[in-house]
């Protein structure tokens, strides 16, 4: 719903005021508002949709004047600068990624798209479309039944901190099988979304409602729970059916806005047992408290993130970032310019598509760029009957209508979304006044597709593979980290949370960068190798970890089980080090 009332009625608006070309401006704002607004929490869309925003409009006044006062050459070499600092940004996360993105699409559509409005009105014109689609994710329910629910604020939310409690139950029935391993990851991930659910910003900063400082109490009940399933699970011994029952009613009442009722005891027969007998107890005193602080909060500073941008991952996709884009505008400029060529009004297609071609994150070098061709072609040709027959601008109006509702759909898959994305594109151009443009849009694609896969696979600076190595540093460190803190006998256990919380989340992420890179060709496949073993390791010694807290708590000592485990991993870790180049932490283990 929120993608059909997005670009279309700005875009009328804009067509019946007489100034189209600002309404196409607003419609792209929105279309890309409408692709970073994954589900997730209210709060948290603000960041996700408003900083790309921000600096799709930074981006659109850089291009503006840029293209209006200098050479192509300096227009390059500007851009391709601008394409450094945009990889950089990007590499700490997916927002950052989007914040990259936006400004670079948003400085090549500001330099070739010929629109008769200054750059800060086209700036304007941008952050209103994603202003707009940010209002509507915000006021609109997020499904129909949430329209017969008077408090849907909290949907979002809700439904994150549910699913932790349903994937605790989901790990305590598969303990003991050779689902644990799988189970536990799924645990890790719903407790990510959770964490990101309730990290947005609040509009009261020091006052919030009271249903929020329960949903905060009900995410600080469920950390000691995923903790004491986490130990089950690595000691590897089945426990009674009912256990999980306890977690699977906590679960409904988050969901339901209801109380907990009885919650069924477990068997106390084992630490880990008794830990999450406790954290039963304590879930079931936090629900009716409604008091959590801020567990939520990821402990990164600003200045981590800083060492991220300027670290071996910002400068390696950084500078493939800038080479794509500056080859990709040079090439652009070339044809602009050639008499030979003809008139090249979209120029800026080119450079804008091989950034959405570099990304990394949006799947293997290889995949993406296939799913980027045949997405475009599919697109164009879909446009191009419509563009025959439909009427103008009534028509293109309906026809963005009708495409931005389907972006949610098609963000499924590279292609379909490519697909979607270039039929509504198509439109706008058509309803800013220019002609069809469905060919050009296809060897545009094409040309960019080819640029950057021989961009992608040529040697760069340094070692290549220093991304994914950076990422398993930051990986162990933390693992470091909350295993300094287990043994060293703290009492805080809620820093002991944020601690093995942090732990987990790094080590999906470097997982994550490692599954992608494995998938590529061969060429950067290789770079990849034996990482996989090193992050399953770290995995492995968090989990120890889990369990050795748990059993500290009940007993106070190590058992030599514990003691006999973390020395293998430590030694397993050491030897791997040598194979792939990485400095892995040293480990304090003692009994």
């Amino acid at each position: 719903m929120r993608g059909a009332l997005g670009g279309g009625p700005l875009l009328l608006a804009a067509v019946l005021a007489g100034r189209p070309t600002l309404g196409v401006v607003a419609a792209i704002g929105a279309m890309f508002a409408g692709i970073n607004d994954r589900p997730g929490s209210r709060r948290a869309s603000v960041g996700r949709i408003g900083g790309p925003a921000l600096a799709g409009a930074a981006g659109l006044i850089i291009g503006t004047y840029a293209g209006d006062h200098l050479s192509a050459v300096l227009l390059t070499l500007l851009l391709t600068a601008l394409g450094l600092v945009a990889g950089a940004v990007s590499a700490p996360g997916p927002v950052g990624s989007a914040v990259g993105t936006q400004l670079l699409v948003g400085a090549a559509v500001g330099a070739g798209m010929p629109l008769p409005e200054p750059g800060w009105q086209r700036a304007l014109a941008l952050l209103a479309g994603a202003g707009w689609l940010l209002g509507l994710r915000l006021a609109l329910p997020g499904s129909l039944a949430g329209t017969f629910r008077l408090d849907f604020r909290f949907d979002g939310e809700r439904g994150a901190v549910a699913g932790v409690y349903d994937a605790v139950a989901a790990l305590l029935d598969a303990t003991g099988t050779d689902a644990a391993t799988a189970r536990r990851a799924a645990l890790t991930a719903a407790l990510d979304q959770a964490q990101d659910a309730l990290a947005g910003p609040r509009l009261r900063r020091y006052v919030s409602s009271a249903a929020e400082r329960r949903l905060h109490a009900q995410y600080a009940a469920a950390l000691p729970l995923a903790e004491a399933a986490t130990a089950l699970a690595w000691a590897g011994e089945a426990v009674p059916a009912r256990a999980s029952e306890g977690p699977r009613r906590l679960a409904a009442a988050v969901r339901g806005g209801i109380p907990t009722g009885p919650l069924p005891a477990p068997s106390r027969s084992a630490p880990a047992l008794r830990a999450l007998d406790d954290a039963l107890l304590r879930a079931a005193e936090a629900f009716d408290g409604g008091e959590g602080g801020d567990l939520h909060s990821r402990k990164r500073s600003r200045a981590d993130r800083l060492r991220t941008v300027l670290g071996a991952r910002g400068r390696e996709y950084g500078m493939r970032v800038a080479l794509c884009f500056g080859v990709s505008v040079a090439v652009a400029q070339a044809l602009h310019h050639a008499r030979w060529y003809g008139q090249h009004t979209h120029w800026y297609w080119l450079p804008a598509t091989a950034v959405f071609l570099v990304k990394p994150d949006l799947g293997p070098l290889a995949s993406r760029v296939l799913s980027r061709a045949a997405g475009t072609v599919l697109g164009a040709l879909l446009f191009a009957p419509f563009a025959a027959v439909l009427p103008r601008p009534e028509g293109l109006v309906a026809l963005v209508v009708v495409s931005g509702a389907l972006i949610p759909f098609a963000a499924r898959h590279f292609a379909a979304q490519t697909a979607v994305v270039t039929v509504l594109v198509l439109a706008l151009v058509m309803a800013g006044g220019e002609p069809q443009a469905s060919v050009g849009r296809i060897g545009e694609t094409l040309l960019a597709c080819a640029i950057v896969l021989v961009v992608g696979h040529l040697p760069m600076p340094g070692q290549r593979g220093d991304a994914i190595r950076a990422r398993l540093a930051e990986a162990g460190g933390a693992a470091r980290a909350y295993l300094d803190h287990v043994l060293g006998g703290s009492d805080d256990r809620e820093a002991r949370w944020a601690l093995r919380r942090e732990a987990y989340r790094t080590l999906a992420e470097a997982r994550t960068a490692i599954a992608l890179a494995s998938a590529e060709l061969p060429t950067l496949a290789r770079h990849a190798d034996g990482t996989d073993e090193i992050a399953a390791t770290l995995e492995l010694l968090v989990d120890t970890t889990t369990a050795c807290a748990v059993h500290l708590d009940d007993t106070g000592r190590l058992d030599p089980r514990h003691v006999a485990r973390l020395a293998e991993l430590r030694d397993e870790l050491a030897r791997r080090h040598d194979r792939v180049g990485l400095k892995v932490p040293q480990l304090r283990v003692a009994g």
